[in-house]
């Protein structure tokens, strides 16, 4: 699960699988696109081709003076084509609202249909709202020696060249080639096809694509003109990925590739630009500058690191500032009374007194060694992570080693053991955590009356260790100041009942190191403060970055009930 995690929130991962996501995207749209425009094109040559087929058949029609030479004429050229023509009311067919259109513009429509393959083409004719139709299932040469036979008929109502040319010009507006009268000697054909086009047979040229043009067919049909020769096309075979199509489909492609980059890439590139913008901020001195975490990918842990790293380096500063005042005030008093001492003795020749003196002046070094050591453990717990010595500590032991030791000190206090089962362990650091319960219980013999009760156990997945006494207790208002460093109360708990204000900001930390909660309440059962220390009984398979006890204050769950 940690893998899959990690490999669902990978930055590269996202990136790749979305450029592959794009990818097929556009080319399933390219594949698309490029069908849906050959459909377009092919149904356009198609209808384009048709219509100057059916234009020649209905101007032939249009020639035959009455039904019964229409009829036996239209049999003629089904039989020439080899499919067979008709005639039908315009009513009788179904037309879309684009097929009328076309019909309207004497344009013709064709019907391609795959399975069985054929096309149905319709041409409208200008008498009777009739429609000229035939059913074609294949191309063949037939057909195109068909249509430059119906082209000669259609030329053979005109007599000289001229009537003959302006009959192609005006032929021409409905074919999709150029219809032209030449001169057989520049046609550049070869003796065998110079023969045929002599025996009045219809010669087909065929010309191959090369790299500028497309392939095409040229159909010459011999005229009654001496030397002359009428030219149809050259007719551009269709091509089903020219060159410009394939070209725009490309750009298409790129662009669309383009936007999906974009897309990919924006959301990162603008969380990159706030915590490049919190980091300018800090540069600036702007301890204060929070960057906003979107996602959980690795720039969104990068930017909560970036906000834990701030919040850190603020509270140093501003630890390191509280520790520099802190510590000039704590060590004004005896360093002044060390030198008041140090007076007394060179005034003094009284060996009682210098004794007295001397005595004073070693409490006072005791105590500024006190006060060193305090800062030195504070100073490294708060700097960074300490490195914790992890194994199994029985709670019992340790337990009635504090109260052992807390009891030797003499004080007139009774300090009694709730000791758990003899087999009861936590894992943990046990020089630290002797620390933790040894500040404790020195805090509370400074402020119990005459009882203090040490505490240990395990609860609900949760080792914890508990020190209450006696005294006048803690105010709820003022509870969550006594963990701050030098800290102290307008009530009994001030600098009189003595210590510097660290012992318990030693404690605070430490339990954050150990992914644990410390809190301070109401002794259920002497009434006075109750100091608690909580931590998971095995360790977390991660460790701790940088300083997230502010962010994480409130977010961990605190056993209430220890009884």
């Amino acid at each position: 699960m940690p893998l899959f995690s990690s490999l669902k929130h990978s930055i590269f991962l996202r990136i790749y699988a979305g450029l592959l996501l794009v990818c097929l995207c556009v080319g399933l749209f390219a594949q698309l696109l490029v069908d849906t425009i050959n459909k377009e094109r092919i149904q356009t040559y198609r209808e384009n081709i048709a219509t100057g087929m059916l234009y020649l058949v209905s101007e032939g029609i249009s020639h035959q003076k009455t039904p019964v030479q229409r009829s036996y004429w239209l049999s003629d050229v089904s039989s020439l084509f080899g499919d067979e023509f008709s005639i039908i009311p315009k009513d009788s067919v179904e037309f879309t609202s684009s097929e009328l259109k076309r019909l309207e513009d004497n344009k013709t429509v064709v019907r391609y249909i795959n399975h069985p393959t054929y096309a149905d083409i319709f041409y409208p004719l200008p008498e009777d709202n009739s429609i000229l139709t035939i059913r074609i299932t294949q191309v063949t040469e037939q057909q195109v020696r068909a249509m430059a036979i119906l082209l000669l008929d259609d030329l053979s109502y005109y007599s000289d060249v001229t009537a003959k040319e302006e009959r192609l010009d005006e032929l021409s507006k409905n074919f999709s080639f150029p219809l032209s009268l030449m001169a057989v000697e520049s046609l550049d054909l070869d003796r065998e096809q110079l023969a045929r086009l002599r025996r009045d047979e219809v010669v087909i040229l065929f010309r191959d694509s090369t790299s500028n043009e497309d392939s095409s067919i040229k159909v010459i049909a011999p005229s009654e003109l001496p030397n002359m020769a009428i030219v149809m096309g050259p007719v551009k075979l269709f091509k089903w990925f020219p060159f410009n199509l394939i070209i725009s489909v490309v750009l298409i492609s790129m662009f669309l590739i383009s936007l999906g980059v974009y897309a990919l890439i924006f959301p990162l590139e603008r969380k990159l630009q706030l915590i490049q913008s919190g980091v300018n901020e800090v540069g600036d001195g702007n301890l204060d500058i929070r960057v906003q975490v979107v996602g959980q990918d690795e720039i969104a842990r990068l930017a909560a690191t970036f906000n834990t790293m701030t919040e850190h380096i603020k509270r140093l500063i501003e630890s390191q500032r509280e520790l520099t005042r802190a510590v000039s005030h704590e060590l004004r008093t005896p360093v002044a009374r060390i030198r008041f001492a140090v007076d007394m003795l060179a005034d003094t020749d009284d060996e009682e007194s210098r004794q007295m003196q001397r005595d004073y002046i070693d409490e006072d070094i005791e105590s500024l060694n006190s006060l060193i050591d305090e800062i030195l453990t504070y100073a490294k717990l708060e700097e960074g992570s300490p490195k914790l010595d992890l194994k199994a500590v029985n709670l019992k032991d340790l337990v009635e080693q504090i109260v052992r030791e807390t009891n030797a000190l003499g004080k007139p206090i009774t300090v009694q053991a709730r000791s758990p089962g003899p087999k009861i362990t936590a894992i943990a650091d046990r020089r630290y955590l002797h620390r933790v319960v040894q500040n404790l219980a020195g805090n509370a013999l400074r402020y119990a009356e005459s009882t203090i009760i040490v505490s240990a156990g395990v609860h609900k997945g949760e080792a914890f260790v508990s020190v209450e006494d006696d005294g006048q207790g803690i105010p709820e208002e003022d509870r969550e100041k006594v963990f701050i460093p030098f800290a102290r109360l307008d009530d009994s708990r001030t600098r009189a009942s003595g210590g510097y204000g660290l012992g318990l900001s030693i404690v605070s930390r430490i339990a954050f190191w150990f992914n644990g909660n410390m809190k301070v309440d109401e002794s259920p059962e002497l009434g006075g403060a109750r100091f608690i220390m909580t931590w998971p009984v095995k360790p977390l398979a991660q460790t701790i970055t940088a300083d997230q006890l502010t962010q994480e204050k409130g977010q961990r769950k605190i056993i209430d009930d220890m009884d």
